[in-house]
């Protein structure tokens, strides 16, 4: 609220929010907001979004972590809102914005995110179902021991052994781009 309209100073207002905290615990944190054809995010740690265009994701933002299954983290940890990265991703009407949580990038593939928003546009559903659709599809995919998730890739690249999904927390949040201009 204290930002000028229009130009909304991103890393800012992660520090913000990370001094005004009193919460026990950490956090990754991504904050994304639109201004023209621009989307501006701002992410720490392993939390993140992707931008599909035509079906096909052209735009993911890479994870933040110290090093297997150890992301960078606001809160009870040595990382700071300075470690953010910023992103610019130019979108168009039509575009799709997908946020969420490693629960959701742990889980399913690119693939697959692009499967189940592909689906949901041909039953023609609003954001919120796809979101609530992607979330369900992610959890089912964590509980399934025998899935080949993106995390048991990771795991089995760093030289660390598990199988299946990996049980945590989704979030996801699901943005339809009607027309840049709007904003």
């Amino acid at each position: 609220e204290d930002q000028p309209e229009g130009s909304v100073d991103l890393k800012k207002v992660l520090n913000e929010a990370f001094l005004n905290t009193e919460a026990r615990g950490s956090s990754t944190a991504c904050i994304l907001t639109l201004k023209g054809d621009c989307l501006h995010a701002v992410n720490v740690g392993d939390s993140g979004f992707v931008v599909i265009r035509g079906g096909k994701i052209i735009y993911q933002s890479p994870v933040q972590q110290h090093r297997f299954n150890s992301p960078y983290q606001l809160g009870n940890t040595t990382d700071s809102p300075s470690l953010a990265e910023e992103f610019e991703v130019v979108v168009e009407a039509g575009d799709i914005v997908v946020a969420g949580t490693d629960g959701l990038f742990d889980n399913l593939h690119p693939a697959e995110i692009e499967d189940v928003v592909s689906l949901c546009l041909r039953k023609r559903n609003m954001p919120e179902l796809l979101a609530w659709t992607m979330a369900k599809v992610a959890r089912k995919k964590s509980l399934d021991e025998w899935t080949d998730s993106p995390f048991a890739m990771a795991a089995y690249d760093a030289g660390v052994e598990h199988l299946g999904g990996k049980y945590d927390d989704i979030t996801v949040i699901v943005t339809y781009i009607l027309s840049p201009n709007l904003f």
